[in-house]
């Protein structure tokens, strides 16, 4: 059943952020040439959307829940991306955002995709990290140290 839950969450939120809004903003909207780099959308779309998948297979099996807010995980997920960054879902979208404007070439998409990101920085700094802290505690305050929130360390 929690996979279950899982597939529709992982269906109506980031079917919706990274599928739907992005068609309905194509319809109209000036265009930026992005020239070669258009070619870029097709690894993009590949990795965003693995990094996606990979994400919400952790949550089911290493976590026991879903991401889905009413549904949260049991435990503290940090297998996978999670090693890399606090976030990795929200990267896999944004990857798939970012590979929509080079190959579509719309305004719009680059707009949306800057638009999401703030309201997704500021649901984590807000909601999330917080209700993690208290529900997790020490183990994620120490998570909160060693892994980024957005982009990977160097090592």
């Amino acid at each position: 059943m929690t996979a279950l839950k899982s597939l529709l969450f992982l269906i109506i939120a980031p079917g919706m952020v990274a599928g739907y809004i992005p068609l309905v903003l194509l319809r109209r909207g000036p265009q930026i040439e992005t020239g070669f780099f258009a070619y870029l959308a097709f690894p993009l779309w590949i990795i965003g959307g693995a990094i996606l998948l990979w994400s919400f297979w952790n949550f089911l099996i290493h976590g026991r829940g879903t991401p889905a807010p009413i549904d949260p995980p049991k435990e503290l997920v940090v297998a996978g991306f999670y090693r890399y960054v606090r976030n990795p879902m929200y990267v896999g979208i944004f990857l798939i955002l970012l590979g929509h404007f080079l190959w579509f070439k719309n305004v719009w998409l680059i707009v949306y995709l800057v638009f999401a990101f703030l309201i997704v920085h500021l649901f984590v700094i807000l909601y999330e990290e917080p209700t993690l802290k208290r529900k997790f505690g020490a183990a994620y305050e120490d998570y909160l140290r060693r892994v980024p929130r957005w982009i990977p360390k160097s090592r």
